[in-house]
């Protein structure tokens, strides 16, 4: 990680991150309240395998942004599919039920960011179909690091 003069950790590289499979995939919250310290929202990278998918869920205090960085992904919002091809960027607004698919034959990898912060890191989420590893912790978001 890199630190600025004050001491505060600015950069964190995605293979620090501890990767999270809870709803599938492989996540990795890079940038929040634990790692950088951040006030106002959190970041990080995803990697789905083809045919692999994060299950359907919403936020009900963040917005959610997606750019996809590479492969085909199938963002269903409320039920509406919305297929995104790299370049694309999508976002979710705040209590939108979605479900992430990967539909192309190739590993599919995008950058995420959720803003604003739920008031506490265990009611950012909220499961509406039963996660892939339901005893998997939720990603590490908040708290100090």
């Amino acid at each position: 990680m890199t630190t600025v003069d004050s001491g505060n950790k600015v950069k964190v590289n995605v293979s620090e991150a501890a990767p999270n499979q809870r709803r599938g995939g492989d996540i990795r919250v890079t940038l929040s309240p634990k790692t950088v310290g951040s006030t106002s929202g959190f970041g990080g990278f995803l990697i789905l395998g083809a045919g692999e998918h994060v299950t359907e869920h919403y936020h009900p205090y963040s917005e959610e942004f997606l750019h996809v960085v590479e492969g085909e992904l199938e963002m269903t919002l409320d039920g509406v599919p919305v297929r995104l091809g790299p370049g694309d960027s999508l976002m979710v607004p705040i209590g939108v039920r979605h479900r992430l698919v990967n539909v192309g034959d190739v590993e599919a990898r995008g950058v995420f960011h959720l803003s604003p912060l739920a008031p506490r890191p265990e009611l950012g989420h909220v499961d509406t179909e039963q996660p892939q590893r339901p005893d998997a912790p939720n990603p590490a978001v908040g708290g100090a690091s």
